[in-house]
């Protein structure tokens, strides 16, 4: 089937937008992640902060950004088509009034029972009586994040509808810059600096939402009160969140598995995989959920019409842009974890023992690169069929396959083996993903993805023994000054240019993706 090269364009000008957004959000989420490792390192406060932190945002995720996003843009995308502007309007604000309400109830709840969610979550901390207080606190500090998030959620499924992408994209900007405020300047004026850290995400959150306001209103869909609750797309929302709620639940338990092991390791197990999985976020964000971002809309859009031979072609086509990036950064990450851990952390109150353990742990998480990054493109797929039971169900199966792996992995392999549970699970989410698909759609253009992945794994071991050879010839820790990051840079130039190169001379396709993604992000 020949592929649409105006949806093709489509989603690479989405992608672009959303990727390059993302860039900025990632150096500035290094940035503050650099700046709290040098001031917290990776002990007490660093674990009690990251714990407290993903405590909260698991019940915002659960109704907030991860499950109403999936489940309003392809209502409100159908609803569009059908409604007047001031129709759509009117279906935004109730939405905003109804949402307000219930994440301002959840917030105060969770408030009420601080301490029995970090009880939950990190039974181990409880033999640390000073760490566990220090989690509870911050955890009722910051439950009021997820109303601000919530509503900048509903604000990007708009937008999103709207095909714009740069203000949801650039929004966690201004978070990132408000927890490094929070950190240099706040934190000096109070005596457990480590409260500060809560401050910035309140402040970091209204900001958030705060930048979505001048876009809603130039589309005309700035909200305002409205309790018209019985409006027959706030049921159908409802009734596609609540599998979708319980499916990012699943993958959340994902995290809470991790977390409850974690807590029971050794001071600072914590903080290793936060800092790790934050690094592996750099491609995933960058390409894979910019890419993820971008299709959603135009798949909604083909189902509503009925374009099935497009749906396939936008979905074959995402699903090779992100095994082209995925699959080299794969072996990149894994060869060059550890100069890049002890490059980007090691200063500070982040010393050698926690870069050397952060570096383990991305090089297992980085096993899971390529199929968690699939997963997310893929989940987007059933959401815009209206389908948010089928993720749940697979994402079950990937929950107890992970944690069986954990309790099998930890002994041996620490926190680790954590990591290492993470990424086979989802290669088992992958596959599961691929079998429903195949079984609904028939061929999606199954052999050009294999063609394509199988290019980039040959092109991807070829720039891996590249760089490899170069750290067999040259001891990163034998250097020093600036010739560590020299080696890391052209350790990293010189796999891109081989595996450019390579690719060239295979004739991926990918590659001219790529170039356009390059110049839109400029």
């Amino acid at each position: 089937m020949q592929e649409s090269n105006t949806h093709k364009h489509s989603i690479a000008r989405s992608a672009s937008v959303v990727g390059a957004a993302t860039v900025a959000s990632r150096v500035l989420g290094y940035i503050r992640d650099a700046v709290v490792a040098y001031v917290f390192g990776a002990g007490m406060y660093s674990d009690a902060f990251f714990v407290a932190f993903r405590v909260t945002n698991l019940l915002r995720r659960l109704v907030g950004e991860g499950a109403l996003t999936s489940s309003f843009i392809p209502i409100f995308t159908a609803e569009r088509a059908e409604r007047t502007t001031e129709g759509s309007r009117e279906l935004v604000s109730s939405i905003f009034t109804l949402f307000t309400i219930i994440l301002a109830v959840l917030a105060l709840l969770g408030v009420i029972f601080s301490k029995e969610l970090v009880w939950l979550m990190s039974p181990g901390f409880a033999s640390d009586p000073e760490k566990f207080r220090i989690t509870v606190n911050l955890t009722m500090q910051m439950f009021p994040y997820m109303v601000f998030v919530g509503l900048m959620a509903i604000s990007m499924g708009v937008l999103n509808s709207y095909r714009h992408f740069a203000a949801p994209a650039l929004s966690p900007v201004l978070f990132n810059l408000s927890l490094i405020f929070s950190v240099l300047v706040i934190a000096r004026f109070m005596s457990m600096p480590v409260y500060a850290l809560s401050i910035g995400v309140l402040i970091g959150g209204f900001f958030q939402f705060l930048l979505q306001v001048p876009y809603l209103k130039r589309y005309g869909m700035m909200p305002r009160l409205s309790f018209k609750f019985a409006d027959p797309a706030i049921k159908k929302i409802f009734l596609l969140m609540g599998p979708a709620a319980f499916g990012v639940g699943v993958y959340q338990l994902n995290i809470f598995v991790t977390l409850w092991f974690a807590s029971k390791l050794s001071e600072g197990s914590v903080s290793y995989l936060y800092y790790s999985g934050r690094l592996m976020e750099l491609p995933i964000g960058v390409f894979s959920v910019a890419v993820a971002t971008a299709v959603l809309p135009s798949l909604c859009e083909h189902v509503v019409k009925k374009e099935w031979g497009d749906f396939r072609s936008s979905l074959s086509f995402a699903i090779r842009i992100v095994n082209f990036v995925t699959i080299p950064a794969t072996i990149g990450l894994i060869i060059l974890s550890f100069p890049i851990i002890d490059l980007l952390f090691k200063r500070g109150q982040f010393r050698a023992e926690a870069s050397s353990a952060t570096a383990i742990a991305l090089c297992y998480y980085a096993i899971g690169l390529v199929p968690v990054s699939a997963c997310r493109l893929l989940s987007s797929v059933f959401y815009s069929l209206k389908d948010t039971v089928t993720p749940v169900w697979v994402g079950f199966i990937a929950f107890v396959v992970n944690a069986l792996l954990c309790l099998a992995l930890v002994g041996p392999l620490k926190h680790g083996g954590l990591a290492l549970a993470t990424s086979l699970s989802s290669f088992v989410n992958m596959i599961i993903f691929f079998i429903m698909l195949r079984k609904r759609f028939g061929q999606f253009g199954g052999k050009n993805i294999l063609k394509s992945a199988l290019k980039s794994t040959l092109a991807s071991i070829a720039s891996g023994a590249v760089v490899y050879l170069m750290t067999i010839k040259i001891d990163y820790y034998g250097l020093s000054g600036l010739f560590k990051p020299l080696f890391v840079v052209s350790a990293i130039v010189a796999a891109i240019v081989v595996y450019i190169v390579l690719s060239l001379l295979l004739k991926s396709q990918e590659l001219t993706f790529l170039k356009g993604f390059v110049k839109r992000s400029r």
